[in-house]
């Protein structure tokens, strides 16, 4: 029996890469996405979704409505919008910026995780696996910058890693995984790239390429680390 997988942000760069990669896939049976502001036009083996991740009723009524699961990737994420970006000084801050962040970025990975654990837990190799970013890293940070984006990111690592510390006892078939993707040509990347070294922005297919071998390789025993798109282990 192939694995039922659930794409959430299956309407954005990377996640509608996953989704197409996913639907082709011969080891997949049936594949959940899920959108919000704009609905997506039919694709086939595509079930979808309309969710809003910052709402706990949307993702409650999401679990509910899907029976069985092997894989949740989250690749909901926000950087900047409606005149907002990354602050590059502490004096750009901004409490509604800040709380943005944590709502998309944070928040509903926790959520997901609460309303998805019975489905995990029937699994016999589930993944909980969510895109987080390298900015992240609270080891790796040696340039400053991006605070609210940098936080919200390394709330979301210190969670799932939390999480794995709990699904580890109660969850022992399960792996939970942060990802760093790599810089992909989408919309949320599109005013940082100019400063992208040659040959290191990816499409999104080759994203969702990378990123779905990392997670077909995940087991128990690696729940709770923080993977780069290539396959390393990243510091958090």
């Amino acid at each position: 029996m192939g694995r039922h997988v659930l794409v959430v942000g299956g309407q954005g760069g990377i996640g509608r890469a996953l989704v197409e990669a996913l639907r082709h896939d011969e080891a997949v049976d049936a594949v959940h996405a899920t959108w919000h502001h704009q609905a997506p036009a039919p694709l086939d083996g595509v079930t979808w979704w309309q969710v809003d991740v910052t709402d706990e009723a949307s993702i409650q009524s999401l679990a509910e409505g899907i029976e069985t699961l092997d894989w949740l990737i989250n690749a909901v994420g926000w950087l900047h919008g409606h005149g907002a970006g990354p602050e590059k000084h502490s004096r750009e801050i901004s409490r509604d910026q800040f709380l943005r962040a944590m709502e998309v970025n944070a928040l509903p990975s926790l959520l997901l995780a609460k309303h998805f654990r019975p489905h995990l837990k029937r699994s016999s190799a589930g993944v909980f696996a969510v895109i987080s970013a390298r900015l992240g890293s609270i080891g790796e940070n040696r340039i400053g910058g991006w605070y609210s984006y940098r936080a919200s990111k390394a709330a979301l690592n210190m969670a799932l890693r939390t999480l794995a510390v709990e699904w580890r006892r109660e969850l022992p078939s399960a792996a939970v995984a942060a990802l760093h993707p790599g810089t992909t040509d989408t919309p949320l990347s599109k005013p940082f790239q100019a400063r992208v070294p040659a040959g290191q922005l990816f499409s999104p297919e080759t994203t969702a390429a990378y990123l779905l071998d990392v997670i077909a390789q995940l087991a128990p025993e690696h729940s709770g680390r923080f993977w780069s798109f290539d396959g390393d282990s990243l510091p958090w």
